[in-house]
């Protein structure tokens, strides 16, 4: 199998909106003529693998109400239900044994909240994340926008052994590909992790979407998807935890995303509005903006 590369074109924005490097140190603006990025559209062929790719961050400072946990540094909270909500909100009511029971109880690193990629090299935007989620990312460059939300769901189901229960769609064809038909009876985690890597090399964004269901805004629950197709690029991410304002009826949501390449899946900030993040509320006017992508118009989908 072997993987598309496009050339995308250098989009002179102002210097001071870029942020390169590891140690958020700006690049030279020479070294932003051009870049090669893996397309997540991809062909509709079996034999082309199929990922979705990066885009520039856009950096914004203010003050957290969280404490800021940098890079390197020991994370505080073990688990998503640990992140504090907003004043006045609760979260929203879900059975332990549920897909957001089983997010709200991911584990997340504690020791060092560093973004690595599947290579084991630090991911070079560090700026955008609030949490890292304790889970493997292999190392192959596979796991990447998409691919982290339907491991996520395949992770659930095979938890709690509903394993009839997971199926994705190839983007060639449109039809599902069954954990149970792939790995017979094996049901051993280095067959699931097979299974994965090979839905992973030939999903994306286009398929995942067209198999999910749109979902309004206002009755955004765990376990729902950001999920925006694009020609020739596109971005999913990933709701883990929602809470709500009982008086108002305002509910406020976290989001979680792997990206290019592939690398650990972690929880975002909402650098769009610090005084609430890691959480977003569900009245943002217009498109949804997270550190890395844009999402335009109504995006929210269901599995």
């Amino acid at each position: 199998m072997k993987t598309k590369f496009r050339l995308l074109k250098w989009n002179p924005l102002p210097i001071r909106f870029m942020n390169f490097s590891k140690r958020s140190k700006l690049f030279p603006a020479g070294v932003f003529i051009s870049f090669l990025f893996l397309s997540c559209s991809g062909s509709s062929q079996e034999n082309t693998t199929i990922h979705d790719t990066d885009s520039l961050p856009v950096e914004k400072k203010t003050v957290n109400y969280l404490e800021h946990i940098p890079s390197h540094e020991t994370a505080k909270y073990q688990k998503i239900k640990d992140i504090p909500v907003p004043n006045g909100f609760q979260r929203t009511s879900a059975d332990s044994n549920s897909f957001a029971g089983y997010l709200r109880n991911l584990e997340l690193k504690t020791e060092n909240n560093t973004v690595y990629l599947h290579t084991g090299e630090e991911k070079w935007y560090q700026d955008g994340h609030f949490a890292v989620i304790k889970m493997d990312v292999g190392t192959r460059d596979l796991q990447q926008c998409a691919d982290a939300v339907m491991r996520l769901r395949a992770e659930y189901l095979y938890t709690t052994k509903q394993y009839s229960k997971i199926h994705f769609n190839f983007l060639s064809d449109g039809k599902p590909r069954y954990y149970t038909e792939y790995t017979g009876a094996d049901r051993s985690w280095k067959a699931y992790r097979k299974y994965m890597d090979y839905i992973f090399s030939y999903a994306n964004t286009g398929s995942l979407a067209n198999e999910l269901t749109p979902v309004k805004i206002e009755e955004i629950l765990p376990g729902d998807v950001f999920i925006m197709k694009g020609n020739p690029y596109g971005h999913a991410v990933i709701v883990v935890d929602v809470a709500e304002n009982s008086e108002t009826g305002e509910r406020v949501f976290m989001i979680a995303q792997s990206y290019m390449p592939a690398q650990e899946i972690h929880i975002l900030k909402n650098l769009n509005s610090l005084s609430i993040s890691p959480w977003y509320s569900t009245k943002f006017e217009g498109d949804l903006n997270t550190p890395e992508w844009t999402f335009v118009g109504n995006c929210l989908k269901r599995f």
